[in-house]
């Protein structure tokens, strides 16, 4: 099935996001917040000294990117995900503070699977190696937070129609299992 839903989310969004299954395709709109490695841990460092985070995580959407410098006449260059796992020891904190969405590629380990359940959150998974699909649906970008960082910066996006795939559920189905399974049971 192909979804269409729009962040951030508020309490009466709840509910859709958990009508979404894993392997559904979803198309994405709204105010998405990039973060990589970096400032995921500056995030939680942030967060352990009591300091305000730069964003608001309620209901919100987080991509796992690293964009490339845009060129004349672009809003963003190539916009791809990077490998969730690196993420793994911090997602669980920001889960439980509210994040609702998490946009990257690859497996997620158990407790960031346990976070999504106990949150009723998302795991989305973009294309990989294809950043340049990802940029067209991203209509306009901020800085909100440690340029110091480069392309590791915290950037506001505002995106149109982000295709994007339901790798994990609010259930916790994993389409990294289901997936495999569906399809070797089916040979």
């Amino acid at each position: 099935m192909e979804y269409r839903i729009t962040t951030p989310f508020s309490s009466d969004d709840m509910e859709k996001l958990e009508t979404l299954r894993a392997g559904d395709t979803v198309l994405l709109s709204g105010i998405v917040y990039t973060a990589r490695d970096q400032a995921h841990k500056r995030l939680f460092e942030a967060y352990e000294r009591g300091e305000p985070l730069p964003f608001d995580l309620k209901g919100s959407a987080i991509y796992y990117v690293g964009p490339t410098p845009e060129k004349a006449g672009e809003v963003i260059g190539s916009a791809g995900p990077t490998t969730s796992g690196r993420m793994d020891k911090y997602s669980p904190l920001l889960l439980d503070l509210g994040n609702k969405i998490m946009i990257g590629k690859g497996k997620r380990n158990q407790a960031v699977k346990d976070a999504i359940v106990k949150n009723k959150a998302l795991y989305l998974g973009a294309i990989g190696g294809a950043g340049a699909l990802m940029a067209e649906s991203i209509k306009s970008v901020e800085i909100i937070a440690w340029p110091d960082l480069g392309c590791e910066a915290v950037r506001k996006l505002e995106v149109k129609d982000m295709p994007l795939t339901v790798v994990i559920d609010t259930k916790g189905n994993d389409l990294y299992v289901t997936g495999p399974e569906r399809y070797l049971s089916a040979c």
